[in-house]
């Protein structure tokens, strides 16, 4: 099987973001131009240079990009949709580095929007056990009991990366939740289940994310700046596998994230920032062990070191994270792909993990699909 690395050379040029935030009634094609240009205006190039686009949508519905795009000019480009749950983003961003890499394509965009759109449900139509009394944060809130248990520390010392994120969103412009917390406020919070509070789950709100990828003779031709252009290195992804247990979403992420390294040809403890699907606080500890920053049960000792804080050993979730920075799901993995480019050009301002060169992204749809990215500076 090929790999990302076997293609020529792909680079992220631009990234542009349109805050997330709570829902508002402003049009959804507001929330995604504002993120585009802003990512064009970032590379230093205009629209007709786009070749395709790639759009992650959870929420929207049919063919959301073309009422949007066309404000930008009906150039004829490529115009493709993509629906994978929370990982949405993170796939049309893997289907944008392919079509360059691939030489299909010398520029693409790939770009994450999402708002709430009140519509009918719809599903498999079967039922399932109990589906109206066990739902996403009961499992969570299990994992964290079962992890505090096994690793002998008290589950509300999970609730200190709700710490950690709270206080990296509040130097991210962009992020939904931008206030620092403390851990007393953090436990103090609307307690959701067992010992998960509000504030250690995130918030599901609205906003986009772009992101501009370009081969190197497009990079020549159009006269972007080459230092700050960030190279993606892998692009891995995976789906569920039979007998993963409860730990199925770790378990894939376990995978999936070697492989990405592999490819990239480095280990998790070269990682100097990492982006990861903390949906719940749990999450974030299961998710850095999966990627080999560290041994199992010794990610919540090296929080406590603050090990994972910008400037620590590994920056973890510096944007916030999905707690602080939001989970408007069509753009989070785009969003987080933005985040480490940024890191990674040394423009993060107050929420710079100084000397970052290499980050990974991360994300999981549904805990059925996952996927991750590795970036490098050159």
């Amino acid at each position: 099987m090929r790999a990302l690395g076997d293609l020529r050379p792909v680079y992220a040029i631009g990234v542009g973001w349109h805050p997330y935030r709570y829902a508002t009634e402003e049009p959804y094609v507001t929330l995604g131009l504002t993120a585009v240009r802003q990512a064009l205006a970032d590379a230093g190039v205009e629209w007709p240079a786009v070749d395709a686009a790639f759009i992650g949508t959870a929420l929207l519905g049919m063919a959301s990009g073309r009422p949007m795009l066309r404000h930008l000019g009906a150039t004829g480009l490529q115009l493709v949709h993509i629906e994978n749950a929370s990982a949405s983003g993170s796939a049309a961003f893997r289907a944008a580095c392919l079509e360059v890499a691939s030489g299909m394509a010398e520029t693409a965009v790939a770009l994450g929007i999402d708002k709430v759109i009140p519509r009918p449900r719809t599903g498999s139509g079967l039922g399932g056990l109990a589906e109206d009394a066990f739902v996403a944060f009961t499992h969570f809130a299990l994992l964290t009991n079962q992890y505090a248990a096994r690793n002998g520390v008290s589950p509300e010392d999970v609730a200190l990366v709700a710490v950690k994120n709270h206080g990296n969103g509040a130097k991210n412009p962009n992020a939904q939740r931008q206030k620092a917390r403390t851990l007393d406020e953090v436990l103090g919070g609307k307690r959701i289940s067992g010992t998960l509070t509000s504030l250690q789950c995130c918030p599901v709100g609205e906003g986009a994310s772009a992101v501009i990828l370009a081969s190197e003779d497009a990079i020549r031709r159009l006269g972007v700046d080459t230092g700050r252009a960030i190279r993606v290195t892998a692009s891995a992804v995976g789906s569920e596998t039979v007998g993963a247990g409860n730990d199925a979403d770790a378990s894939l992420t376990r995978d999936v994230i070697a492989r990405a390294l592999a490819q990239a040809q480095i280990k998790g403890a070269d990682l100097d920032v990492l982006e990861v699907h903390d949906a719940f606080t749990i999450e974030e500890l299961l998710y850095a062990e999966a990627a080999g920053l560290c041994g199992e049960g010794q990610a919540i000792h090296l929080l406590k070191d603050g090990a994972f804080d910008i400037g620590g050993q590994c920056a973890v979730s510096p944007s916030g994270g999905l707690i602080a920075m939001g989970h408007p799901i069509g753009p989070t993995g785009v969003g987080q792909v933005a985040e480490v480019v940024t890191q990674l050009r040394g423009e993060a301002g107050a929420r710079q993990h100084k000397g970052a060169k290499v980050g990974l992204a991360h994300m999981v749809g549904l805990g059925s699909v996952c996927y991750a990215h590795v970036l490098k500076r050159d």
